[in-house]
């Protein structure tokens, strides 16, 4: 059985492409989820993509690859990052790795940004890199979780 990778996004990430693309760059998230399916295919993961700018469906999501099991979750949970004390319970459920993912250096950014809830129960952060950040996950849990190539 293939290894399962659950993406998440939060809100305001289904505008990329359309804001600021100067800091969040021109790739819209059809693309970015064109990227990170094509990188969980090469490497013989299972993957879901999601995205929602509602804090209980993401929570919901989270719940979801809990009771699927799921090996990892990448999560980008944007402006909750900072504030969402419902997405942060639901991750200290999860039993496999989460790797928290920012497309921009959110230490670098506004000083609301430099808090993260995430963080906190993530085995690591990935920032600053663009939608690299996201391959950048992917590619570190190929040397933590069994893969079976097909």
């Amino acid at each position: 059985m293939k290894s399962k990778i659950n993406i998440i996004n939060g809100p305001n990430l289904n505008k990329l492409g359309i804001r600021e693309p100067d800091k969040y760059g021109t790739l819209s998230l059809k693309e970015l989820e064109k990227i990170c399916s094509e990188t969980c295919i090469d490497l013989g993961f299972d993957f879901t993509f999601f995205q929602s700018n509602v804090e209980g469906e993401i929570v919901d999501s989270i719940h979801n690859a809990i009771d699927e099991n799921s090996d990892a979750i990448i999560i980008n949970a944007a402006a909750y990052t900072h504030t969402s004390i419902a997405i942060f319970d639901a991750l200290q459920m999860f039993q496999g790795i989460i790797i928290e993912v920012h497309i921009t250096n959110i230490h670098s950014r506004e000083s609301f940004r430099h808090n993260s809830f995430i963080s906190k129960v993530a085995h690591g952060v990935i920032a600053g890199f663009g939608v690299e950040s996201y391959v950048m996950g992917i590619n570190f849990l190929k040397s933590k979780l069994k893969i079976k190539k097909v």
